[in-house]
Order: C-alpha cells, then structure tokens, then sequence
C-alpha cells in the first residue's frame, strides 16, 4: 500500500474512496514520568516519550492502512497526524488520509 502525504501520485489517475482514519490513545507510565523528570533536570532527550510517540505513530498508521484495505484501496494520499489530550496523561494521536484506487488507463 503507498501512503504520502502529497495528494497526487506521479503517473496515476486517482479514483477517491474516500477518508480513513487510524488512531491510538496512550498513558505514560509512572516510570517514564519519574524518568522525564530526572532529565528535566539536565536536558536532553525524554526518551520514554520519544519512543510512546514513535510507537502510536506506526500503530495509528497500520490502522489506517488496515482501514484503506477493507475499501480495497491502492493508496493513502495526504497524510496527516494530530495529536488531542483526552484527560490528565493521556492522549490520542490520529492518523488520516484519503483513500484512493488507481484508475486504470
């Protein structure tokens, strides 16, 4: 499945499906809570929450992809993320994109 965040595809016609979403809702964890507050102290990187992002990313990802498939499409165009606090240490990050088929030429 090809997934870009432009909204053309060098090449293709492009028949919308329309939009699919994939989204994941993460808590940090009190070990990387105390963890951020240490290196708050000194700076750098809060690690812990580089990698939580990086794991919602590719979760929220596949299931968009997971999405476009059951609409039988052969790509996602103009992929976006947001993130959304959804209470006191936790928090959604939603991806989206349209859905398209090639049209056959």
């Amino acid at each position: 499945m090809l997934v870009t965040t432009t909204n053309v595809v060098n090449g293709k016609e492009l028949e919308i499906l329309g939009v699919v979403f994939g989204n994941t809702v993460r808590a940090k964890n009190i070990g990387s809570d105390i963890a951020a507050g240490l290196q708050n102290l000194v700076g750098g990187e809060l690690k812990g929450y580089s990698d939580l992002l990086s794991q919602s990313r590719k979760e929220s990802l596949q299931r968009m992809v997971e999405e476009a498939e059951k609409l039988d499409a052969d790509a996602v165009v103009n992929i976006r993320f947001t993130t959304s606090q959804i209470m006191a240490g936790a928090a959604e990050l939603l991806a989206y994109g349209t859905a398209v088929k090639f049209k056959r030429i």
